[in-house]
């Protein structure tokens, strides 16, 4: 069996400079304060590195970014935010060389519980090598950690009867474990060509994740999202104050001059004569502005169906909202009711997706009208994300404005042939199923079976490890559709 051992951090990651990713966990684990701590001792931690003290500054790190932080809350950051950071660092050429093995260990300088996870489920690693924080009877982390930074000797371990085949690392560190391997390399890299390189795998793409910040938090980017905030607050306030405010014409107008922008493409439907029932727009769900933007964009309010928006979501909203049950019978009565009075909003995803993916669409909008205008939605904001699987969900239109300048894209198709509806005899399913691919193809996305419950068993981990690798066996049927994603 060959096997490879990789350095982490300058090898599989582009990256050399784990601070982005403590400054993740300081933030999403703990706060702004601790987050704003880390950045101040960020020279110091500098300074360490640079008289040849990397494993201080390393231990510092550590220290400012977990102590007192719940191992669990640690966990939950490892599972749902960093996942996505890693990813979009990963080095393809070492990656190549990597995947070409049957045993693969990764060597990490963080500590293991903040990176086996992406390790051993996006990377396919065997092993994942790094310290272990130490945690209190509490469940509280302490700060300090239990073996080197680069735990040669545990590497030692899972090579106890040869050497591995190929080690990859950088050269100032590659002394910590290349002793135990064959062969060596240092970036960059070439693949190595073995016979089954034509079934060479890809790394499972991160479709679910969480986390308010948009950007890897390097120390320049933080520092400016620091300075930010404050005028961010101030911004926001506006924005919503305003948006109550102002009567629903006039905000297309206006939005501009307050940093944000509507691109609007296809003709939408007119308003419902007298006496007729509404349309049903039903749209791909990225933010809890979609419906908001979409009511902005044809000047007229627009009820909107919801779930689980928080309370002060349903006050701030300048559109009226219909909540819910999720009982089959009652919510059809409701939205029945709601098409009687004129249109309305669904977004059948039941939950956003910030990845380019489609969940799967429930199908009782299908159920309940022939009248159906699909909404491909689309949005681009710089520094935070709009809405958050974790954490207080009223806050999240107040993120969402915290943006510089946020870019919303509504796309009309046209209004759903009667041939392509359930009263041609088409089952609710597959006019669900219809509706999520010409949606998917507008906005050059992927469709998933994936549901609101698989994002949240993923994120939240509430049913544990078994879970999540069930969740990604699933990933690795579609993984072959996903062309588009990764050429």
């Amino acid at each position: 069996m060959d096997s490879v051992i990789s350095e982490l951090e300058g090898t599989l990651l582009k990256n050399s400079d784990p601070f982005s990713y403590f400054m993740l966990v300081a933030f999403e684990a703990s706060g702004l304060c601790r987050f704003a701590l880390l950045l101040i001792l960020w020279p110091v931690i500098r300074c360490l590195n640079t008289l040849g003290m990397e494993d201080y500054g390393l231990k510092l790190m550590i220290f400012v970014a977990t102590a007192g932080v719940r191992e669990s809350g640690i966990e939950v950051v490892a599972r749902a935010v960093l996942p996505k950071f890693f990813m979009d660092d990963i080095e393809m050429e070492a990656w190549n060389v990597f995947s070409c093995y049957d045993k693969r260990v990764i060597v990490s300088k963080m500590p293991r519980v903040m990176v086996e996870r992406f390790a051993k489920e996006h990377l396919r690693a065997d092993e994942v090598v790094g310290s272990e924080l130490i945690v209190n009877r509490f469940g509280f982390a302490t700060g300090f950690v239990k073996g080197d930074s680069f735990a040669s000797s545990r590497v030692a371990t899972v090579f106890t009867d040869k050497k591995a085949d190929l080690g990859l690392g950088r050269i100032a560190s590659s002394s910590s474990f290349m002793s135990l391997c064959e062969e060596h390399k240092n970036p960059p890299f070439v693949a190595k060509h073995k016979q089954h390189d034509h079934q060479q795998i890809r790394p499972l793409p991160v479709i679910f994740h969480d986390g308010r910040l948009v950007k890897r938090p390097t120390p320049l980017t933080s520092l400016l999202i620091i300075l930010w905030i404050p005028l961010g607050i101030i911004l926001a306030i506006i924005r919503i104050v305003v948006g109550i405010l102002l009567p629903m014409w006039a905000k297309p107008y206006l939005a501009p001059l307050f940093g944000g922008k509507v691109i609007v493409k296809g003709k939408p439907p007119p308003p419902p004569a007298n006496g007729n029932s509404g349309v049903l727009f039903v749209c791909s769900h990225r933010t809890l502005m979609d419906p908001v933007v979409l009511s902005t964009v044809l000047k007229r309010k627009i009820p909107a169906v919801t779930y689980s928006i928080s309370r002060l979501s349903e006050i701030l909203s300048p559109i009226p909202t219909v909540r819910l049950t999720r009982s089959r019978e009652i919510d059809s009565e409701k939205i029945k009711r709601e098409l009687a009075k004129g249109d309305l909003v669904v977004c059948p995803e039941g939950t956003t997706c910030r990845e380019p993916f489609l969940l799967r669409f429930s199908a009782l909008f299908a159920e309940l009208t022939d009248q159906i205008v699909p909404v491909a939605m689309n949005y681009r904001v710089g520094v935070f994300h709009a809405t958050t699987a974790r954490g207080w969900k009223g806050l999240d239109p107040i993120f969402f404005f915290m943006n510089p300048r946020p870019v919303y894209e509504v796309t009309f198709l046209n209004q759903l042939p009667v041939e392509a509806t359930c009263s041609s005899g088409k089952s609710p399913h597959d006019v669900a199923n219809y509706v999520q691919r010409i949606l998917a193809a507008t906005l050059g996305f992927e469709c998933t079976n994936f549901t609101r419950k698989d994002k949240y068993r993923v994120l939240a981990g509430n049913d544990g490890t078994v879970s999540y690798i069930s969740f990604l066996d699933q990933i690795k049927k579609i993984v072959s559709t996903f062309k588009p994603f990764f050429h």
